[in-house]
């Protein structure tokens, strides 16, 4: 069935509840690559109970409703989905432990044409179950590759963040492990098409891919490093585009650009291949 746009604009996404350990963060963090240098005292402090600390990317994996668009009633053919955008603001530092609530609702629908594809946008406030107060907003893009031409709305798609025409002022290498899908996975995002040889053929890619969310995460490792001195209440928003797949075992280069205090472009390349998979980036940041 195709898309029904008025149904899609509003389904109701029912409110994700996580209750999320000290376990749960240092999971998180393993995940996207913290801890592959066990005696570096940065990098410990994510993946080791004494006093630890978050990761603002793990707002990705907390009240977030993964599998909705894969119910057939949205009229999305779910294996033919790409993580297209994705943006956090982190309003109030997470905690290493916690309870919190996911509000997650379709902001748009963009029919790009019959042989174009369509995009969703989402977007998703997360709250304090305890206190109300709001933690982190998170906005994310969905490309359809094959659900176009459903005769929904068009219109121009807005205009990436630019990357500066220049050489990068750093950059940052980390490696991804072959089996780094599988891990994110156990952070509950388990399409099949990260874990099993089958579903990924299927979607068009030669193995099971990474997770758009992991290069994040890997991204957001980077920049944590590079930018804001391992301290994660200096992040204030991070946004990106997905451009390209990575594989599990690829070396992920992140190219950052100092635009001006408390703003840093960015974009990531896999290095092996020399493929951009994470483009038009950018950081925001305190001192």
């Amino acid at each position: 069935m195709p898309i029904d746009c008025e149904r899609l604009r509003n389904w109701e996404i029912p409110v994700v509840e996580t209750r999320y350990t000290q376990k749960d963060t240092m999971l998180y963090a393993l995940a996207v690559g913290l801890g592959s240098d066990p005696v570096d005292a940065q990098q410990l402090r994510f993946v080791y109970e004494e006093r630890l600390q978050a990761l603002p990317t793990m707002a990705t994996v907390l009240g977030h409703p993964v599998s909705w668009l894969q119910d057939p009633a949205t009229g999305v053919t779910w294996q033919k989905m790409l993580h297209g955008e994705q943006s956090i603001e982190i309003h109030e530092p997470l905690a290493p432990a916690g309870h919190v609530l996911g509000r997650t609702w379709v902001e748009e629908i963009v029919d790009k044409g019959a042989s174009k594809g369509a995009l969703i946008y989402q977007h998703c406030t997360l709250t304090d179950a305890a206190t109300g107060r709001k933690v982190c907003t998170l906005v994310s893009s969905f490309f359809c590759r094959a659900d176009g031409g459903f005769g929904g709305p068009s219109r121009t798609a807005s205009a990436p963040h630019p990357i500066p025409q220049r050489e990068p002022d750093t950059f940052c290498d980390f490696p991804t492990l072959p089996q780094s899908a599988l891990l994110y996975r156990l952070n509950g995002d388990f399409t099949p098409g990260h874990a099993d040889p089958e579903s990924a053929r299927s979607a068009g890619f030669e193995r099971p891919i990474l997770h758009g969310l992991c290069t994040f995460g890997v991204a957001g490792h980077a920049l944590l490093k590079s930018v804001c001195s391992y301290e994660p209440a200096r992040v204030r928003k991070m946004a990106v585009r997905f451009s390209s797949p990575v594989y599990p075992g690829e070396t992920i280069r992140t190219e950052i650009w100092l635009d001006s205090p408390g703003r840093s472009s960015f974009r990531c390349r896999v290095v092996g291949r020399d493929t951009i998979v994470l483009n038009n980036g950018l950081l925001e940041y305190g001192n």
